[in-house]
């Protein structure tokens, strides 16, 4: 195996991007840049009012210079499914009763695509949720936390495992796979598609032990950037 292509990307994770957001992340995964943002309302959707929960959400857009066709504003399909990926892999770690009767909006912006973009929003989201919690709610965010999470993507290109795709290896790949997984082990979401043919249970499993290893990874540097400020009880 190239040695490229088992470890991520060179990752930067810089906090406290925007001094208006309580929590705001500029995350770099090689080329690909995304603007993950985390801000909380004191309000809920009509369908949880009055039963003691809180929620997330999340938004997703490219902008029109992140590829080197200028990207329209608004949404589509494909911005539509990452969001509710998004969404659904932060909720999968808000104690939504501890929460109580608030919003954690995510919105992920990405200014740069280089591949990767959807695992990056998450992985980056993470950490500007824990920044958000901790600067409206204080002492509650580990209560509201349960766990950690990343993404990664990973795939197979001229029959050999790569991890963390960019743009040029993701247009060639015969496989994607994009693995989001919480920090003591529990996969959330798999999205695994056979872009030029099938793939075997014995690559697909290949490919999940890569991505973990990558999540592993993604998550040590989580880790390390938010210090004393790490959110989770172990």
């Amino acid at each position: 195996m190239n040695i490229a292509s088992d470890r991520p990307r060179p990752v930067r994770i810089e906090r406290g991007y925007l001094p208006n957001s309580p929590g705001s992340v500029l995350y770099r995964a090689g080329q690909t840049v995304v603007l993950c943002t985390a801000q909380i309302s004191e309000t809920v959707p009509p369908f949880l009012e009055g039963k003691g929960l809180g929620w997330l959400t999340a938004e997703y857009a490219m902008l029109p210079g992140s590829t080197p066709g200028r990207t329209r504003r608004g949404g589509d399909g494909r911005s539509t499914e990452i969001q509710r990926l998004i969404g659904r892999g932060l909720r999968a770690i808000v104690d939504r009763r501890a929460l109580g009767p608030f919003t954690i909006h995510i919105d992920a912006d990405v200014l740069n695509a280089d591949g990767g973009t959807r695992t990056a929003a998450i992985t980056g989201a993470f950490v500007a949720a824990a920044d958000a919690l901790r600067a409206k709610l204080g002492d509650r965010a580990p209560e509201i936390l349960t766990d950690s999470i990343a993404a990664m993507s990973v795939g197979i290109v001229a029959g050999e495992l790569v991890l963390d795709l960019d743009y040029k290896h993701d247009s060639q790949a015969e496989v994607d796979l994009n693995v989001v997984r919480l920090g003591r082990g529990g996969l959330v979401e798999v999205q695994g598609t056979g872009e030029a043919g099938s793939f075997t249970r014995a690559q697909l499993d290949a490919m999940l032990d890569l991505a973990g290893r990558g999540i592993d990874e993604l998550m040590a540097i989580q880790r390390r950037c938010l210090g004393t400020d790490w959110p989770i009880r172990e």
